[in-house]
């Protein structure tokens, strides 16, 4: 782990380590050749500045544990607790622009390879650089490997994209809608939908009240619930899309996450098209006065099933959106509904105090004294928050609790686990202890003194 993971939480660690993994994994699902497959690996080591053996290690851990084995394991459950620190983040100014230069020569060196030429033509001794503090020096420069590759970027792509079969990627955005009465006042209600690529099929869409990212995560927890899930998720750079909860659970579900260009909205073209299409449907809508949002999604339902998913669309083949997505032969995924749970989940930290409780959105939780003083995990459904889901990373433990009730009385002050109970000593193991240094130090005094002066003066004499 370098400095820079040590500043994060474990799920952000896996996250970063998931996002710089994704390529390789995707590649691996859709079972492409092994030279394809080496050569992202190379990419992907010599773009992050990490070893084939540290790649190596996360692909391992994320194929045979998922996003848990994503997450740094804690210091007292490594192998080998004993790390060595190096302090070399002083590295001459003369030095760093020799590197630069090397750097501005050939833009694929890596970091290594870099050392490796300081150290040979004799600018820099043997293991003085490292390849952390030098590869945060180049980037504080702007000539990082990821910073030199955006000066050749060629911009948008020339030519459109589908994917092959059902569930290879999955597209949406928000739109958007009219003005109905809710509680007796006007309030706009906006459109998620999730549409695949391949088949133009809605797997889900429904309109919302708000413009929060809960409707998002409502929307995406229903679609995978029906349709399974898809390797790949599109979306634009609104804040509804781009946050930590989505990297979370998209981490969790295997899911590769990819976010369009600014400024780019043709990049998910098909969802765009398909947004022009739903006014269609808004026309149609006003004529009905649909009296709340129930009325109106009721409505939204018969359209999209029988004007939408039944209508023949020319970009597949002439065949309609549901029987494009029935008939393909790409097999449903779908995930264990722990999983699922997990994965739509939200996560905030809490600090347990000195009673055992955390206070959550202004009510008080019982944790228990246990966890008194210490940092915890709280995971919860925002739906539902009468029952929390407490993690310690320290203990690896996690269980539920619910709200503190107060009551007219004190409770029982709960009995404390055995670690934390007083045991009383049969005797003072210190004074034991020192007692031994006491006489070892006092035979080896007497064994120091010498009576052969004493014997000499005395001709020999017994003293």
């Amino acid at each position: 782990m370098n400095s820079m993971d040590r500043l994060l939480k474990p799920d952000e660690i896996a996250l970063k380590r998931h996002e710089i993994i994704a390529a390789v994994v995707s590649a691996t699902i859709d079972e492409a050749d092994e030279a394809r497959i080496s050569q992202l690996k190379r990419d992907t080591c010599l773009k992050y500045g990490i070893s084939r053996r540290t790649l190596g290690r996360w692909l391992k851990g994320h194929f045979e544990n998922g996003f848990e084995g994503l997450r740094p394991m804690p210091r007292n459950m490594r192998p080998n607790a004993a790390h060595v620190r190096y302090a070399h983040s002083l590295i001459p100014e003369a030095l760093i622009d020799e590197a630069v230069l090397l750097r501005r020569e050939v833009p694929m060196r890596s970091v290594d390879q870099i050392i490796e030429i300081l150290e040979l033509e004799g600018k820099a001794e043997k293991g003085f650089l490292r390849r952390s503090t030098l590869q945060s020096k180049l980037q504080a420069r702007g000539v990082s490997t990821a910073q030199m590759k955006l000066y050749h970027r060629t911009g948008l792509a020339a030519r459109r994209f589908v994917r092959k079969d059902r569930n290879e990627l999955w597209q949406s955005d928000v739109k958007f809608g009219p003005y109905l009465k809710i509680d007796g006042k006007p309030k706009q209600i906006y459109l998620v939908c999730f549409i695949d690529d391949a088949t133009r099929y809605v797997v889900h869409g429904e309109f919302y009240d708000s413009l929060d990212q809960s409707i998002v995560e409502d929307c995406l927890r229903k679609a995978v619930m029906k349709e399974g899930l898809p390797k790949r998720l599109l979306f634009d750079n609104g804040k509804q899309f781009r946050n930590k909860w989505m990297e979370r659970a998209c981490a969790m579900l295997d899911i590769k996450l990819i976010f369009t260009a600014p400024y780019s909205p043709e990049t998910k073209g098909k969802v765009e098209r398909f947004n022009r299409t739903v006014d269609s449907f808004l026309a149609e809508a006003r004529l009905k006065n649909a009296r709340n949002l129930d009325e109106f999604n009721d409505l939204w339902q018969v359209w999209l099933q029988e004007c939408y998913h039944s209508r023949q669309h020319d970009g597949i083949a002439g065949k309609t959106p549901k029987e494009a997505y029935n008939n393909s032969a790409a097999t449903l995924r779908f995930a264990p509904s722990e999983t699922l749970a997990a994965a739509f989940l939200r996560h905030e930290t809490r600090k347990v105090d000195k009673s055992g409780c955390i206070s959550f959105r202004g009510k008080k939780y019982e944790v228990g004294i246990t966890y008194i003083g210490r940092v915890v995990d709280v995971l919860y459904d925002p739906l539902d928050v009468s029952v929390l889901t407490v993690e310690d990373k320290g203990f690896r433990t996690s269980h539920a609790v619910h709200e503190l009730v107060i009551g007219e009385h004190t409770g029982p002050r709960p009995k404390p686990p055995e670690r934390l109970t007083p045991k009383k000593p049969e005797t003072s193991r210190l004074l034991d202890a020192k007692a031994k240094v006491y006489k070892k130090r006092k035979l080896s005094a007497k064994r120091a003194i010498s009576y052969r002066d004493i014997n000499e003066r005395s001709g020999g004499a017994d003293v």
